[in-house]
């Protein structure tokens, strides 16, 4: 299946915009299509995982480590992409297009992603 997306609260909406006009048969939720606003990580990891979609955020701070956490505990995650704060927006874009035309979603469950360079990390 076409991998599938959620925007958190923290990912600039521009993003979510650009993804949507390149590319509009893209399944992408943005954080007020799904209420995330205000709520806490673990909350919106698990939307996410209800919802069976790879969350995209920019907080590469605080989402690692609840991440992990619900890793280590046994839930599973269809993933997450961190969109680092030093990249632009095109470059975002263009990575979630990639991401969506060239792989599935269970190639992303449990692993966190850095973009635009989509660095690995396995978290099990």
């Amino acid at each position: 299946m076409s991998v599938r997306f959620l925007a958190d609260a923290d990912l600039n909406y521009a993003i979510v915009q650009g993804v949507r006009l390149r590319e509009p048969a893209i399944d992408f939720k943005s954080a007020n299509d799904t209420g995330l606003e205000g709520r806490s990580d673990r909350e919106v990891l698990e939307v996410a995982a209800q919802e069976g979609r790879v969350l995209v955020s920019h907080d590469k701070k605080t989402m690692p480590v609840h991440f992990a956490a619900r890793a280590g505990s046994g839930l599973k995650s269809p993933g997450v992409l961190l969109a680092l704060p030093s990249a632009s927006v095109g470059e975002i874009v263009e990575s979630l297009l990639i991401i969506w035309s060239s792989s599935r979603e269970e190639e992303w469950a449990d692993q966190i992603h850095y973009l635009p360079l989509l660095s690995r990390h396995v978290f099990r």
